[in-house]
């Protein structure tokens, strides 16, 4: 049922994956792991689309937040070269973002969902608006925060592409794609890592089983009672389901991100294609201090730095310590300990992260599409076959 190539000490993340591929519907995934700047691990199986073409070699998944973690790589590679610092406000790159009392947002702020800016449904009338780019910039330069930046998090499930994405394109001089390609794939090769795919790569795509965001559902009678009264519990635990909708649900209409006018697009906290492959060897460089095959992109003082932890409080809009390190969370994994472990996972199953105590990166792309907005129980289950691997191997 797979394909690709696998180190026998990394048999269970292969039996792993089999198990997560659907026996009743098109779907497939992708896995890669590196341990110590070494490829390990790099398989594939199952089918990309509903007419069943299988997924192959080359096949990349939309991979909804974990996008938000390419992204925020890229930064820190800028801020590396000199060209910025964390604790700079945004506006001094970006004049226009400092509209409506923003001027002393700073990237690290931004970096750690710390900015409130998060409510998306205000700042949108109809998904499609998503679709402009040059429109979504002037959308948040011109947004007003939720509450006092810096004062605890709230995390950014959609506005984090376009805030981080007018700043990458503000401090590099050039378009996002180009930025992305020039400082990271080019330098790294990696063979899948697009946001906004361009038309001549479309052939390669996946196709997600459940592609379509819809409107919540009117609810009439006691079902809105009891919602009403839910919401007004929960809300004395300190858990506000509004503050959730706001920054995932800017759906009044059906949105399909299937799409190929979505697909192009510029969303760079949710629409990436990318291959596992090449999210791993990302990961890796991270892992391996900021170096692999000899390129180097990243100081090991920066790997540092990027890998401290900003916050611990619950998110206000995920409910949980998600632990933000400066734009990648606390690594999710089942039954296995690694504090040091970080990335990004997203809505669908995907997700990648590196542990660099370990030295290793993992990643896994799907195209089943279920789940939290940061993913399920595939990503952590693939976690902990690959440390659990690692972990044999110093023992």
């Amino acid at each position: 049922m797979l394909e690709g190539d696998i180190h026998p000490d990394y048999a269970d993340v292969a039996s792993t994956l089999i198990r997560q591929i659907p026996a009743h519907n098109h779907a497939g995934c992708a896995a890669c792991v590196y341990h110590r700047g070494r490829k390990v691990v790099d398989i594939w199986g199952g089918t990309r689309d509903s007419a069943g073409n299988p997924w192959v070699e080359d096949t990349t998944a939309p991979s909804f937040s974990t996008t938000k973690g390419v992204i925020s790589t890229l930064m820190h590679i800028l801020v590396d070269q000199g060209k910025a610092d964390y604790d700079d406000p945004i506006a001094e790159h970006w004049p226009e973002f400092g509209a409506r009392g923003k001027d002393r947002i700073t990237i690290r702020q931004a970096m750690c969902h710390e900015a409130g800016l998060y409510r998306v449904s205000e700042m949108v009338s109809n998904p499609q608006e998503m679709l402009d780019w040059q429109h979504m910039l002037n959308v948040v330069a011109d947004a007003e925060p939720a509450h006092q930046p810096g004062e605890g998090s709230g995390y950014h499930a959609l506005t984090y592409g376009w805030v981080m994405g007018g700043l990458i394109e503000a401090i590099g001089g050039k378009t996002l794609e180009a930025v992305l390609q020039e400082e990271l794939v080019d330098p790294l090769g990696l063979d899948g890592m697009f946001i906004g795919m361009p038309h001549n790569e479309l052939y390669r795509r996946a196709e997600l089983i459940n592609g379509v965001s819809r409107p919540a559902a009117d609810r009439e009678g006691w079902q809105a009672n009891l919602a009403e009264w839910t919401e007004s519990m929960l809300e004395m635990v300190g858990v506000r389901l509004a503050e959730f909708r706001s920054a995932l649900q800017p759906f009044n209409e059906d949105f399909d991100w299937n799409s190929e006018a979505v697909v192009q697009a510029k969303i760079p906290a949710a629409n990436g294609q990318f291959t596992a492959r090449s999210l791993a060897r990302m990961y890796a460089m991270i892992a391996g201090g900021g170096e692999i095959d000899g390129v180097r992109l990243l100081s090991q003082e920066r790997v540092r730095q990027l890998s401290v932890i900003q916050n611990r409080g619950r998110d206000r809009v995920l409910f949980l310590p998600m632990n933000w390190r400066l734009g990648y969370h606390r690594a999710f994994t089942f039954g296995v300990s690694a504090p040091n472990a970080f990335g990004h996972y997203g809505y669908g199953g995907s997700g990648a992260f590196c542990d660099p105590s370990r030295q290793l990166a993992v990643a896994l792309t799907l195209n089943s599409g279920a789940g939290t907005p940061t993913g399920d129980s595939r990503m952590l289950r693939i976690a902990r076959a690959s440390i659990k691997a690692v972990d044999r191997l110093r023992q």
